[in-house]
């Protein structure tokens, strides 16, 4: 097949495995990793891992980065230095902020959990404790895909100390579609039924046998990369290949880490768990500061995210991007986490 309609090609899987086998360097990833101070703790009968960087300017902003799937806390390694260290990068001083990463139950580093229940609502207890025993009695919250979910249900919880989010995935269609759309909400529909249609073979599996997905994956390194690039393939702004976007050694970074953390099966049950979600609502009274990205799938019009959100403190929109924001367009992403969120600190 000369095209991606059936899934992954088996020249471009053959191509990405071979590098993986050949010429990726994980000590390198690790090293990386490795230059963050990093944590576990145990909340709700779990360890969860983190990372912790407190920046060294006075005031910094405590901010909570929560990954989604197929992430983890690989993806936000672009994005410390700047949030910790603005003036390092070209940025300014008043923009700091202190960055906690947790990875997920069962992603990673974090333990996998042995019984259920860990639905979205129970993570975000969880990170308000994780929060709480770091001190933090103000702070903020962000995420995407997944970590969008979670993010969004702690800012429905409205927990004692968060004062606001940055959503980059926005979960803001209306319950019931109106019959009459404009341009920018059919193009949203549009987007939803691509997601869920023909993009949606992975969620529908891990929402209905996350066990099974993850034992033909956790016998298979080949078939653990096609199933995450299959993702990265369809859902970054790229131009006909993912390595438009991504380069081979991010993409491997983050299959490395599922892995050789087998989290294949752990990880996808955060699908099972939540399988009753949708993409809408719930309302939120408190501050929220969301950047569209405009290859997202879906992609949600203005209109319905300040219905959804009444306290809209900040609407952007990038010029390039997709669903993996913080993998594609790091640098987008830091300057819109600073404009967002700078309103929170007076």
């Amino acid at each position: 097949m000369d095209d991606w309609s059936q899934g992954v090609r088996l020249a471009n899987a053959r191509s990405l495995v071979g590098y993986w086998e050949h010429g990726y360097d994980w000590r390198r990833f690790g090293s990386e990793l490795n230059r963050f101070p990093q944590f576990l703790t145990e909340i709700d009968g779990l360890d969860i891992h983190f990372i912790h960087v407190r920046s060294g300017n006075p005031g910094a902003m405590p901010l909570l980065l929560t990954h989604g799937w197929p992430g983890s806390i690989a993806e936000f390694r672009k994005l410390i230095g700047p949030l910790t260290d603005p003036v390092s990068f070209g940025g300014d001083a008043a923009d700091s902020f202190d960055v906690v990463v947790p990875s997920l139950p069962g992603f990673g580093f974090s333990q996998k959990p042995a019984e259920t229940g860990w639905t979205v609502s129970r993570i975000a207890s969880a990170w308000v404790e994780l929060m709480r025993r770091l001190g933090y009695t103000r702070w903020a919250a962000q995420g995407g895909d997944w970590g969008a979910v979670v993010t969004t249900a702690l800012g429905a919880m409205e927990p004692e100390g968060l004062v606001g989010i940055h959503l980059n995935t926005q979960y803001a269609f209306p319950s019931r579609i109106p019959d009459t759309l404009s341009p920018e909400q059919r193009y949203a529909v549009d987007t939803l039924a691509v997601y869920t249609g023909e993009l949606g073979g992975s969620n529908h599996l891990q929402g209905t046998k996350p066990e099974t997905v993850g034992f033909a994956l956790a016998d298979s390194p080949a078939g653990q990369a096609a199933w995450i690039y299959e993702k990265f393939q369809s859902k970054t702004d790229n131009h006909g290949l993912a390595e438009d976007a991504l380069s081979v050694d991010d993409m491997l970074d983050a299959i490395s880490l599922y892995w050789f953390t087998n989290s294949a099966a752990s990880s996808g049950r955060i699908y099972w768990e939540n399988r009753s979600a949708t993409f809408a609502g719930p309302k939120l009274s408190l501050p929220v500061a969301v950047t569209v990205f405009p290859k997202d799938i879906p992609r949600l019009p203005r209109s319905w995210i300040e219905d959804t959100y009444s306290n809209l403190i900040h609407y952007g929109e990038a010029d390039q991007g997709g669903h993996f924001a913080a993998l594609e367009q790091p640098g987008i992403l830091v300057r819109e986490i600073r404009t967002g969120l700078r309103v929170l600190r007076s």
